[in-house]
């Protein structure tokens, strides 16, 4: 879900057009496939049989379900409140099948808190990554650069103001020449304002339509670093009026709470627009995306569900809560 303002879309987006409705199923398998670990976890307790009988045994079972998946406590009471009054109240029937229904249902909605577009309307459109090392940060810059350019026609341009992790712009200038896109990088220990700097000013002259830059895979318990990237943000801003336009936390999705800590603390030190969810394929946490939205109030934009470039994919609520209770 992008908002590419006014520009209009080149011919590979309209080449695949015919081939959507496929494209789509094919993308929902994969989306299930991903989520097996998190899905059989669920299934174990949360089946349509779960619901044959209905008592306080029914909910505690569904609780403790959500709990174990990451969904976190609030969004579990939440989740459960809701369901047992609508089945008290009579608004849903105490059948296994619709009960079921209503709960993908519910978590859909959830997962849907302050859904937004990726803001890529700006000329040029500016796109900062944050997020710690390991969370699969740099590999999802290079997977957004290849979709951008090879499935939208968009010309993309990547910023390496990660100087302080060694060979960090050699990792993003691997996933350039994969993407096919240009790059713009210093030497290890440069200041990373002026990289930014540098790039903001590579990305106009050149008429980029998305440039993306990559920051410090800073701790979010390392002050400094976290003051670091405002500056970046602000070299940004004052070089391009309203830029960054979307700022993306990286999320490893097989860390848990640690990782909803995470894109806490660098909401509190800079803006964050949305979280891309990394390695969901790799966990049975994956209610970890309902944490997110509700403790966080920040929407999970992309995920990823596989290693290959096209593996990254935006975040369908309704499909994400139908894949995650999908019985196999």
């Amino acid at each position: 879900m992008l908002d590419l303002g006014d520009r209009e879309l080149t011919p590979p987006l309209a080449e695949g057009a015919s081939d959507d409705a496929p494209k789509r199923r094919g993308a929902f398998r994969k989306l299930r496939e991903s989520l097996s670990k998190s899905r059989r976890a669920l299934s174990e307790e949360i089946s349509s049989s779960l619901f044959d009988r209905i008592d306080d045994e029914t909910w505690e079972r569904l609780e403790e379900a959500l709990i174990l998946a990451d969904a976190g406590a609030s969004t579990t009471a939440r989740v459960v409140e809701k369901l047992e009054h609508e089945v008290d109240s009579g608004a849903v029937p105490p059948d296994g099948q619709a009960i079921k229904a209503r709960l993908i249902e519910i978590l859909a909605e959830i997962a849907s808190t302050n859904r937004s577009p990726i803001n890529l309307s700006g000329d040029p459109a500016v796109l900062l990554m944050t997020g710690v090392n390991g969370t699969g940060k740099t590999t999802s810059i290079g997977k957004i650069a290849w979709h951008l350019k090879h499935e939208l026609g968009l010309s993309v341009l990547l910023g390496a103001a990660d100087t302080y992790r060694a060979a960090a712009a050699e990792q993003l200038t691997t996933w350039a020449e994969r993407a096919d896109v240009d790059i713009i990088r210093s030497n290890e220990g440069a200041d990373p304002g002026s990289v930014a700097f540098d790039a903001v000013n590579a990305a106009r002259a050149r008429g980029v339509d998305v440039l993306i830059i990559d920051t410090a895979g800073r701790l979010h318990t390392q002050g400094n670093l976290m003051d670091e990237l405002g500056k970046v943000r602000r070299v940004i801003e004052k070089q391009l009026p309203g830029a960054p336009h979307e700022t993306l936390i990286s999320i490893d999705a097989t860390t848990g709470q640690n990782g909803l800590r995470q894109a806490q603390a660098f909401s509190e030190a800079t803006q964050v627009d949305g979280v891309v969810l990394t390695k969901l394929d790799g966990t049975a946490k994956g209610g970890i995306t309902l944490a997110i939205a509700t403790e966080l109030q920040m929407p999970v934009k992309l995920i990823g569900v596989g290693e290959a470039i096209e593996d990254l994919r935006p975040f369908d609520p309704t499909e994400f809560a139908e894949a995650l209770l999908a019985e196999d």
